[in-house]
């Protein structure tokens, strides 16, 4: 299932949420993300709807298996990223930020290549 970048962000926000905290309520996105309750309100219903995360009657959010699969590739390849920015002298805030924006549209080979050179790179030292 394709899922638009979006949808990711939060997707890794409620995984990152889940580590951090154990418990996930929609106005902890709100807080993390600055978003607008009604905005995250919708994207919840639509990652509801795709049977990206469930809810219970409380309103604590989890992902299922397949949100997930989906938050943990976004959130390697963030991370992965953010590491190889970083690892050729790229500023900390800037590597954020820049890894927040390739971790959508880079592809598939590009992505292994960097990770291989990270996995070198750390074998190395």
């Amino acid at each position: 299932m394709e899922v638009r970048e979006s949808a990711e962000d939060y997707l890794e926000t409620i995984l990152l949420l889940t580590k951090k905290t154990g418990e996930v309520r929609s106005i902890n996105i709100v807080e993390e993300m600055g978003f607008s309750k009604p905005s995250v309100s919708i994207a919840m219903k639509k990652l509801r709807t795709k049977g990206l995360i469930e809810m219970d009657n409380d309103g604590y959010i989890t992902l299922t298996d397949e949100g997930m699969q989906q938050a943990s590739t976004v959130y390697d390849r963030h991370a992965t990223l953010y590491d190889w920015l970083i690892s050729i002298g790229v500023g900390k805030k800037q590597a954020a930020k820049d890894a927040c924006r390739m971790e959508h549209v880079i592809s598939e080979e590009t992505f292994r290549k960097i990770k291989e050179i990270n996995i070198s790179a750390s074998a190395a030292k």
